[in-house]
């Protein structure tokens, strides 16, 4: 009776508390980048946001409406928000900044201690499809973890355009570069390695693929990647890179960053730079994100666009913020003290303090209750002066 479904989980006070504070933090500071919230519905239509969504098939929750159609407990934020944009919001007037705070879900098939449903806090840069949007959603990260008092995290940047030029060239075809690059997606160096040493290529192809797993760094690295890649594809990819971390220099947030080459998401949805935030103590990636211009022609609408989204439980982590203690005062009183305690109540609450109003009859240790006080005021009908001493 107290099971849960697989994934689910039980949000605690102390929680929810460091949840709503961080939350509420991080939202601050992206209005002040001036970025308009939004909210989008918990379902939506399967053959649209969930046909769209860069969530893998098997992991959305899908239900029927009365009228028979497919419906999807939302994925991800971004598919929805590319809806709402391409029928309501977007005029090709200029760029639209859209952020959002909300849950989503992806069902699991193995418990393997992963939430089913958790919040992500993120933000849309919708019609600039220029490096300099990419520098600003960046930048924007860097700012809003640091809102919270994140200190130790970095931020690795690839370019999808750069490892699908480079596997065609080599490869052949896209079958081949999706095979190939499933490994990347999946973090697996090693299949990735044994992978290319049974390819039947040349060894000098075959140490370029290998090559991709050393390019980590500075943005040095974007030229040693030039030596490796011909096509005008490639290097242009490049190219963007170099521009931007000029562009990060600017905005004074280039110590938070580094090239990783072999970076990949999800293959069909994004189109450019790409992005993930590692922090310490917290083996997954905090956020991720990155151009994606093809999502809104799905929805009848041609615009560039690139975002990014922060999961709140893996950040909460990295802060190590899983618990937060409210420093409540207590008034407990009895029958005929009842006037005096709501106005000694009124009056805390009125100065910001968080207060507990507690009759003492409905108490059966008034001990062991008050221990969870920062202070406690009885007002139990002793005359005043012995009340104040």
């Amino acid at each position: 009776m107290f099971e849960k479904p697989l994934g689910m989980r039980d949000t605690l006070p102390s929680l929810y508390t460091s949840k709503r504070d961080v939350r509420d933090d991080m939202v601050k500071e992206i209005e002040r980048w001036g970025y308009d919230m939004l909210a989008t519905p918990t379902l939506e239509f399967y053959e649209t946001v969930g046909v769209q969504s860069a969530i893998l098939e098997s992991q959305l929750f899908k239900l029927l409406d009365q009228q028979g159609q497919t419906l999807v407990l939302r994925p991800d934020m971004t598919a929805p928000i590319a809806r709402v944009a391409a029928s309501q919001l977007y005029k090709k007037m200029g760029p639209l900044r859209l952020a959002y705070g909300a849950n989503v879900f992806r069902a699991q098939h193995h418990e393997g201690g992963r939430p089913a449903e958790f919040e992500q806090v993120g933000i849309e840069l919708i019609g600039d499809g220029t490096t300099s949007a990419d520098a600003e959603v960046i930048a924007i990260m860097v700012s809003t973890l640091q809102s919270v008092g994140l200190t130790h995290f970095k931020i690795s940047i690839g370019h999808m355009q750069f490892i699908q030029a480079l596997f065609e060239e080599i490869l052949g075809n896209k079958e081949r570069s999706t095979e190939l690059m499933q490994f990347l997606y999946e973090k697996n160096v090693v299949g990735y390695r044994e992978h290319v040493k049974s390819l039947p290529l040349s060894q000098i192809d075959k140490d370029r693929l290998l090559r991709v797993l050393t390019l980590r760094g500075g943005i040095e690295k974007a030229e040693e990647a030039m030596e490796i890649v011909d096509s005008e594809k490639g290097k242009r990819a490049l190219v963007e890179l170099q521009n931007l971390w000029k562009q990060l220099e600017a905005f004074q947030v280039e110590s938070f960053v580094k090239l990783e080459l072999n970076t990949v998401q999800h293959m069909s949805y994004y189109t450019g730079i790409l992005f993930e935030v590692y922090a310490a103590n917290v083996g997954s990636p905090v956020g991720n994100g990155g151009r994606y211009d093809e999502l809104l022609r799905k929805f009848d609408c041609s615009a560039p666009a690139t975002g990014f989204a922060i999961r709140l439980d893996r950040l909460l982590l990295a802060l190590g913020k899983m618990g937060t203690t409210v420093r409540k005062y207590g008034i407990i009183f009895s029958e005929e003290q009842r006037m005096e305690a709501f106005e000694e109540a009124k009056k805390l609450r009125q100065d910001g303090k968080i207060v507990v109003l507690q009759n003492i009859t409905g108490v059966p240790n008034v001990d062991q209750f008050v221990q969870e006080f920062e202070e406690v005021m009885y007002f139990l009908g002793k005359p005043r002066k012995e009340r104040e001493k």
